[in-house]
């Protein structure tokens, strides 16, 4: 019991001292207007909504969601291999694997 209210203020007091620090370090002067502008979908938003949209954000977007949805389908298979050692998850994962292993041979 003693070992998890020190643990608690421990960490309680680890977070703090990081809140305290970043506000500390946070103090600038926002004079820059490109800096403190929002970036929403590749185009300011102060011109006019006309504006062709931004090949290069759409790029930039298309491979985070990649790479998120890789992660999110490669985070549970170590999970799966220990609890219960299947052989179609080990087929599923080796599948997996392969179409990504393909797919950058193809890139």
């Amino acid at each position: 019991m003693v070992l998890l209210v020190v643990g608690v203020l421990l960490s309680l007091f680890v977070s703090c001292l990081v809140c305290l620090g970043a506000w500390f370090l946070s103090k600038r002067v926002f004079a820059d207007r490109e800096k403190s502008s929002p970036f929403e979908c590749g185009f300011d938003p102060k011109l006019s909504a006309r504006v062709p949209f931004s090949v290069r954000f759409f790029l930039l977007a298309v491979i985070f969601l990649i790479f998120d949805i890789e992660i999110a389908l490669l985070l549970p298979f170590p999970f799966v291999a220990v609890s219960g050692y299947s052989v179609v998850a080990i087929v599923a994962i080796r599948g997996f694997l392969l179409i990504l292993v393909l797919g950058l041979i193809h890139e």
